[in-house]
């Protein structure tokens, strides 16, 4: 009996994932990745307990709690350094038997090279379109080259060429309302501890630092601003700076130990949800499904996610377009859900003005225990790939 191929288009997080969760059920894959070269951008993640629990159920163990730093203690506090609240990771964690990693991109990266070692990953191929039909996928590449398979996944990102031919041109984006600044640094301060993952808030500003292991820090910023000035923003290390002029020492070292070479400004984007993902042999993945803001650290979770529902589905039923049929159905209330939380979390996070920034605090300073710990576990707990499979869990 032939083995069935999958063409994975896009070699980021979702695209590596994707081919090692499918040839991990007995498939062929190749990969095709636009960029020359596959360059982890200098800012850092979290993989969450949810993805780690998907890769577990396949069999993949990444060794990332090695490269990167679990996350043992998630505060938040206000401008000033006042605790506004201790979220209960920990807690949740511990219950569900797997760690949160907070490691860098490129660690993450490396580690899923190594994973999909032998799995072919053609770069500098663009992708501009595909012809599907009853029994396969062909897709054009910008450089003339076709490359043919029974499926195709778009793991191609927020600017997907598949995405682009299963939803339409001219498909909207959502700007986020604020810029982002990212920085990977070395990094040590009494007021932050080993393990831990600090956020700070202020009016129409966050902070956020991240312990990714080995005496390393993650830092993100964001200050509220119109899409057009982030876009066109081309401060440096100073100007920062003096953003977060008064905000507590622990914040305001992470930017200055940082060479300014290495700080990233970019802007964040969504798009409304896209309810059909597909046609016969062709599915979305990740950003090129789903793509979100980053409050709750659930992008590359999501895509994990992904990969391995798809890489079930595929296993379990040999009709291929039923069973990307089949995948997309499991994962479409879910990611919606994800999707619209993140973008309702950044809003509310990201509140300017003393009354909304007062009830920000507040709302989160008084939740209920039992309340903040059951928004957070459902975040972070796997439902499993079919449903009988998520009532077990």
């Amino acid at each position: 009996m032939r083995t069935p191929k999958a063409i994975v288009v896009g070699a980021g997080i979702g695209g590596l994932t994707a081919a090692i969760a499918l040839r991990r059920v007995g498939l062929e894959v190749e990969v095709h990745e636009r960029a020359p070269e596959i360059r982890a951008s200098g800012f850092g993640l979290s993989v969450m307990s949810n993805a780690l629990s998907a890769l577990d159920s396949l069999g993949i163990d990444l060794g990332l709690e090695k490269r990167g730093r679990t996350l043992d203690r998630y505060l938040v506090k206000d401008r000033r350094g006042r605790l506004v609240r201790e979220f209960p990771f920990p807690e949740i964690v511990d219950r569900i038997g797997v760690p949160c990693v907070c490691i860098g991109r490129a660690d993450l990266f490396a580690a899923l090279r190594q994973e999909a070692e032998g799995i072919p990953v053609h770069l500098g191929r663009a992708a501009e379109g595909f012809e599907a039909g009853e029994d396969g996928v062909a897709v054009r590449f910008a450089d003339g080259g076709t490359a043919e398979g029974d499926l195709l996944v778009g793991a191609d990102g927020f600017n997907s060429a598949v995405r682009r031919q299963v939803a339409g041109p001219g498909e909207p984006s959502q700007d986020s309302g604020y810029i982002v600044w990212l920085g990977i640094t070395d990094y040590s301060h009494p007021r932050f501890p080993e393990g831990s993952v600090i956020h700070f808030w202020g009016d129409g500003m966050r902070f956020g630092l991240v312990d990714i292991g080995h005496g390393r820090l993650y830092w993100w910023g964001t200050k509220n601003m119109s899409e057009e000035t982030s876009a066109d923003w081309s401060g440096g290390r100073a100007e920062i700076l003096g953003a977060y002029s008064g905000w507590p020492d622990e914040v305001r070292e992470a930017v200055r130990v940082t060479p300014e070479s290495d700080i990233l400004a970019v802007t964040s984007r969504d798009r409304p949800f896209l309810a059909r993902w597909g046609e016969g042999p062709v599915t979305l993945l990740g950003d090129a499904a789903h793509p979100m803001l980053t409050s709750l650290g659930q992008g590359s979770a999501m895509a994990m996610e992904d990969a391995v529902v798809l890489a079930r589905h595929v296993e379990r039923e040999p009709d291929v377009h039923r069973a990307l049929r089949g995948y997309e159905d499991a994962r479409r209330e879910r990611t919606r859900g994800i999707v619209a939380s993140t973008r309702s979390v950044s809003d509310f996070e990201q509140s300017q003005g003393p009354l909304r920034r007062r009830l920000r605090d507040a709302y989160f300073r008084h939740m209920p225990h039992r309340k903040l710990v059951g928004t957070l576990e459902g975040a972070l707990t796997f439902p499993g790939s079919f449903p009988e499979e998520e009532a077990q869990g």
